[in-house]
């Protein structure tokens, strides 16, 4: 049941920092008129630190006080996980007649949070 709790308040935690990605992203871009790619950039790395921070108290309640290393671990498995992403929807999307592009996103969505799931209870919780 642990295991059953842990996943829901990392979903939740998940969904907080897909809205500070885009919040940032359209900030920056659209408000503040950084390239959009740097825009990008600053708000995948918000919603990371979030989800890190939220991650290690609410969902893991890491008491790890080499708190650098477990933030590194965090941030590989979450760069792996955007590069599994990127890929997932090239595969899907980019085939002759492929997925409808959202769909595919859909299905990426879902294989990453398993993976960034596991990687983070596994690796970086441990």
């Amino acid at each position: 049941m642990e295991v059953f709790f842990r996943i829901i308040k990392f979903g939740l935690t998940g969904l907080l920092g897909m809205a500070i990605d885009f919040g940032a992203t359209w900030l920056f871009k659209e408000k503040i008129k950084v390239n959009k790619y740097v825009a990008n950039a600053i708000g995948f790395s918000l919603a990371v630190t979030n989800n890190y921070l939220i991650n290690r108290v609410w969902t893991f309640q890491s008491t790890n006080v080499h708190w650098g290393t477990e933030f590194s671990k965090f941030l590989i498995v979450s760069l792996i996980g955007l590069g599994l992403n990127t890929f997932i929807i090239y595969l899907f999307h980019q085939r002759k007649n492929g997925t409808n592009f959202y769909v595919a996103k859909f299905f990426a969505i879902v294989i990453v949070f398993v993976w960034n799931f596991l990687a983070n209870m596994l690796f970086t919780f441990k």
